[in-house]
């Protein structure tokens, strides 16, 4: 499998989202797409996804364009965890969880379903949720459940949007550790993330965009530099080591403004 994108620019409202991005997915790693509000991320996600076409560059999925694959035959390929949950219909959960073998009705897989479905909630920690209906649930339930129906989905690509925005400790952990085991089974995925100390400890990869330029793209203990970082996000940071897992703590306002003011020349 070989996802990649090359020279991808997007432009929306007038405004230039992307530009000139380079990125090629890898199988059996864990990607972490990081960087400020604005940054260009979830529209890097939906280009990947062949849900937004750009306006320059190229998207391929095999060495083809991801527009001239059937959405059918593209679901078989790639799911995606939206930022926002929107089903708002009565759903029982483990109705929305079998919705991710949708693409594969009619084929040799569909025998594989029930199996498969429970797997997939079992995984993500909502089998006590299976009679919930939907649009009842918790932020951070719903987003369990979305992340059961991409599993359950059992595509080669998977695609994730702050998958553990509305989570707490324990299950942004339990989260990110189901997205390491579909890499270490031979997937790809990709997971926006906004902390970046999650980022460092989880992913195999971190690509950090600012203004919607790829300005670094490697291992995290390759790309998670105080310097990069501090100017990426206008604020400075430190980049600790932690039993063996890097740290990003951002210095506080206060300090901030003690340092910027020493840098600073007088007039």
């Amino acid at each position: 499998m070989s996802l990649t994108v090359s020279g991808v620019g997007v432009t929306i409202s007038g405004n230039q989202v992307l530009a000139d991005v380079d990125l090629t997915v890898t199988p059996g790693e864990l990607l972490a797409l990081v960087g400020p509000n604005g940054a260009g991320k979830t529209t890097l996600l939906n280009v990947l996804a062949g849900d937004l076409t750009p306006q320059a560059g190229t998207v391929e999925l095999d060495g083809r364009p991801v527009s001239g694959i059937k959405v059918r035959d593209l679901a078989r390929r790639r799911a995606v965890l939206p930022q926002e949950q929107r089903l708002a219909f009565g759903f029982r959960v483990v109705d929305v969880v079998r919705m991710g073998r949708t693409p594969w009705a009619g084929t040799d897989a569909e025998d594989l379903d029930d199996q498969v479905v429970a797997e997939a909630m079992a995984r993500t920690d909502v089998v006590h949720l299976a009679e919930r209906i939907y649009p009842t649930l918790s932020g951070g339930e719903k987003s369990r459940s979305s992340l059961a129906r991409v599993v359950s989905q059992a595509t080669e690509i998977v695609l994730l949007d702050e998958p553990t925005a509305a989570l707490d400790i324990r299950h942004s952990e339990q989260v990110l550790s189901e997205a390491r085991r579909l890499a270490r089974a031979g997937h790809a995925v990709v997971a926006v993330l906004h902390d970046l100390s999650i980022a460092a400890a989880h992913a195999d990869r971190v690509c950090v965009l600012a203004h919607g330029r790829v300005r670094a793209d490697g291992p995290p203990a390759e790309v998670m530099r105080p310097d990069l970082l501090a100017e990426v996000y206008g604020h400075p940071v430190d980049v600790i080591t932690h039993r063996d897992r890097l740290v990003v703590i951002p210095h506080t306002i206060t300090d901030a403004v003690a340092e910027e003011a020493t840098c600073t020349p007088s007039a």
